[in-house]
């Protein structure tokens, strides 16, 4: 049946790994026990981030923005995951798969950019800790938060819209797991030689851009950690930017993966397993990586749940 875009009409049919029907019971596993501790793990920094006065700097205050972000990013689409993979139905309705395309855009686009901000936070904190006070103030930490968050809103207003524009004569089956800005332009049935260019200028605002002055920052870091005297110090501080800069080159390479590599030049699966990446893997890695390795996270949680028993 031939159908325009109308939220009344039948959906699309995701149809993520249903070639793989072994493989759906694993990732089902697999993905339920990654979604449970990316929950648990991003509600605790917000919590302690919170509750815990030593811990109301500028820091925490991006990680609690980081960790509510990926709640939100990944309850807009692993749920919707789990349940294709855990049963027959593979169908999302056209209202479902709006709210899933302008919602992810908006937070994966606002991660992108506060991920940045964080990075010029730690940059300010290592190579110039005398300034940190004024140069990392709470106006300018809100202002900049803030930025990320519109910047987000912004991009997902332009891009979801446009591409909800084309028309897709009655192409129903998205060969992903979600329904995702690329994927969905796959489907129409049209000349999409504009989208495609503001799908690339986005990506590149949004991904390169953040990317380069993230890896700019972190050089600087080096540098300074390097000059560090103590060889436990500039061991330990080493290995804690390794672990972030992991994390970041992870979220940015797999997302520029699938954004700005050409479709024809990738396989129909190598997507869905680098999305996997940026939707599944990171999330839960954020907490681990960024706090609950830290020493003052674990005092502060101590602290908490001694109170509380």
């Amino acid at each position: 049946m031939w159908w325009t875009n109308d939220s009344t009409l039948p959906g699309f049919i995701l149809v993520g790994f249903s070639d793989q029907p072994q493989l759906e019971l694993v990732l089902f596993g697999v993905i339920l026990f990654l979604y449970v501790m990316t929950l648990l793990g991003n509600a605790t920094i917000i919590l302690v981030s919170l509750l815990d006065s030593k811990l109301h700097t500028p820091m925490y205050f991006f990680l609690s923005h980081l960790s509510f972000l990926d709640l939100c990013f990944t309850s807009s689409i692993i749920p919707q995951l789990l349940v294709n993979l855990g049963g027959s139905d593979k169908s999302i309705t056209y209202g479902g798969c709006v709210v899933q395309l302008y919602v992810s855009l908006a937070l994966g686009s606002t991660e992108c950019v506060l991920l940045a901000v964080m990075s010029y936070d730690r940059y300010i904190a290592i190579c110039c800790p005398l300034h940190y006070a004024f140069a990392m103030r709470p106006g300018l930490c809100h202002s900049l938060a803030s930025v990320a968050w519109l910047s987000g809103v912004a991009t997902t207003l332009v891009q979801s819209t446009l591409t909800l524009q084309l028309p897709f004569c009655g192409h129903r089956q998205v060969d992903h797991f979600f329904c995702e800005v690329p994927v969905l332009i796959k489907l129409a049935c049209v000349d999409t030689t504009f989208n495609q260019a503001e799908l690339f200028v986005a990506s590149v605002l949004f991904l390169v851009v953040p990317l380069s002055l993230i890896l700019i920052s972190y050089w600087h870091i080096a540098l300074a950690v390097l000059k560090i005297k103590s060889a436990i110090g500039r061991h330990k501080a080493l290995g804690t930017c390794s672990s972030h800069l992991m994390v970041v080159i992870i979220f940015y390479g797999t997302i520029i993966f699938m954004y700005l590599q050409p479709a024809k030049s990738r396989s129909k699966d190598q997507g869905k397993f680098v999305s996997l990446f940026y939707t599944v893997v990171t999330p839960i890695l954020n907490p681990l990586i960024y706090t609950l390795r830290n020493k003052e996270v674990k005092e502060a949680l101590r602290k908490i749940l001694g109170r509380t028993l």
